[in-house]
């Protein structure tokens, strides 16, 4: 493989351009006019405009990119996430066009694609899954009939779905119609597709997912979880590895789930597993993500991998070179996605100029970013800045070390989710590991920020909640690197 074009933009497009470059590899950026002076475009070795801002008539057509692609003759197209990362017919033509396909097949990706037939995939291997419906909702009595058996609450999803979009939680039988009719109109503005299924809803879970890789001499691991509980709108802000709350059996029950979900879809490349925990660590599957998670870097940081480098490798058809055994958990890391938006404002976009721009250092630290000072945050695509991230010997090393660098990063001009970011890692509910995908709405308000930005004594945080987080989490803790070393993993025979 030589070249890449990498059909996507902002800071996942220089972080595929990064690996492929320390692996001699030549890179593509695709540009909307809107991105013009973005650092991806100055990155690459080449760069292409594919049209105006509006997604849909640059970073979603798909014909366009793959005819970049030939013309400047790219071996392969990764896709990054969103866009067209999970677009199956996009995956089909570009295999058809001759050229590599960073990610999974699409028969995959429609497997998965679809929340019903990826559930049906899965139940033949017995993978733990909510009481709900095997099929979309086609007749509103049946489906009354249908939410009544599985008892009140019921939540209504979008087949086709995902970000929280045609999504409903009915709480009582009174407004089961008008709730479904808004998730059937909102699921077909949002993906044509106007399917919902329905299911249990669980009230307070926990959101954990599993990475996991597979090549295509059919070796499948995991490489463990990440707790992705803090959100806002079911979209995630927050993400750590390993899970505070999971013990060594149940962590070893979901791995093990998650690598049947992904040879239920013969799955090829880098993958994710997504499951609701409740307070009993009872786990159900929720879906599939058939590409790179935006939280990937946790992973990265706690088993020694560049999973960029890994997607390459597995796209040229070499084996993983390791196995399950070989796998193990290094110290933690936290990620805060920094974006322009207001928490003191119910989260709304705060779209303007960069005025100062300078990311935090040290040793710890990772900052994913695509951005300088003095430019603009487009308004025409997702708000995030950055992705922050720290790591640790320990989660408690972690959490400190994501305080300093929250307190180092500089930037003004816009509203962003740092002061958010400060106040989850001051939190009792956090610190002690006590929370779960309702802590902004539980804990949240925006009074707090100005509390958490004047900073509160560390040591008093931590002598509040670290009794009971030791008392009942320690059977849940990994053992630290000392004990359990795997760190930057040697492929066997190399």
């Amino acid at each position: 493989m030589k070249k890449i074009l990498i059909a996507n933009r902002g800071e996942i497009a220089l972080r595929v351009m990064r690996t492929a470059k320390e692996m001699g590899i030549k890179t593509v950026a695709v540009y909307s006019e809107a991105d013009r002076k973005a650092l991806h475009v100055r990155y690459a070795d080449e760069a292409v405009c594919i049209g105006p801002p509006p997604s849909n008539q640059s970073y979603l057509l798909g014909d366009k990119i793959i005819e970049t692609a030939l013309r400047l003759g790219a071996d392969a197209i990764h896709p990054g996430y969103g866009f067209l990362s999970e677009n199956a017919h996009f995956a089909r033509r570009v295999k058809e066009a001759g050229i590599t396909f960073i990610g999974p097949s699409a028969e995959s990706m429609d497997l998965m694609g679809g929340k019903i037939s990826a559930k049906n995939a899965v139940a033949k291997f017995n993978v733990p899954m909510v009481p709900g419906t095997k099929e979309a909702v086609k007749d509103l009595a049946e489906a009354k009939v249908i939410a009544a058996q599985i008892g009140y609450p019921v939540l209504i999803k979008a087949s086709a779905g995902g970000g929280g979009k045609g999504m409903r939680v009915v709480e009582k039988e009174s407004e089961f119609v008008e709730q479904i009719k808004m998730a059937q109109s909102e699921a077909k503005s949002a993906f044509g597709d106007d399917a919902v299924f329905i299911e249990k809803y669980v009230g307070s879970p926990r959101h954990i997912e599993f990475q996991i890789l597979g090549d295509t001499h059919g070796n499948i691991v995991h490489l463990f979880e990440r707790e992705c509980s803090i959100q806002r709108r079911h979209q995630k802000l927050v993400e750590e590895a390993p899970s505070a709350c999971l013990t060594e059996e149940v962590r070893a029950k979901m791995g093990e789930a998650a690598v049947n979900v992904a040879k239920a879809c013969d799955y090829v490349g880098a993958g994710t597993v997504e499951f609701l925990v409740d307070e009993k660590l009872n786990f159900y599957f929720l879906e599939m993500n058939t590409r790179l998670q935006v939280e990937h870097p946790v992973t990265e940081q706690i088993v020694g991998l560049d999973l960029v480098k890994e997607q390459i490798r597995i796209a040229s058809g070499e084996a993983l070179g390791y196995t399950q055994e070989d796998l193990k958990i290094h110290g933690h890391a936290i990620e805060l996605r920094v974006c322009a938006e207001d928490p003191a404002n119910n989260f709304l976009p705060d779209i303007g100029r960069l005025q100062s721009y300078k990311i935090p250092q040290g040793y710890g630290v990772r900052v994913d970013d695509s951005f300088e000072a003095g430019m603009d945050i487009p308004i025409q695509y997702d708000p995030m800045i950055a992705k922050l991230i720290t790591f640790g010997k320990d989660r408690e090393e972690a959490m400190l070390r994501m305080i300093r660098a929250i307190d180092d990063y500089q930037l003004t001009g816009i509203e962003t989710t740092l002061p958010f970011g400060k106040f989850v890692m001051q939190h009792e509910a956090f610190i002690t590991a006590n929370f779960d995908t309702k802590f902004i709405e539980k804990y949240f308000s925006p009074d707090l920020l100005e509390k958490a930005s004047i900073g509160v004594s560390q040591a008093a945080i931590f002598a509040s909640g670290q009794l009971f987080y030791q008392s009942e989490n320690k059977q849940n803790h990994v053992k630290n690197a000392d004990e359990q070393s795997n760190w930057f993993l040697k492929r066997k025979g190399n």
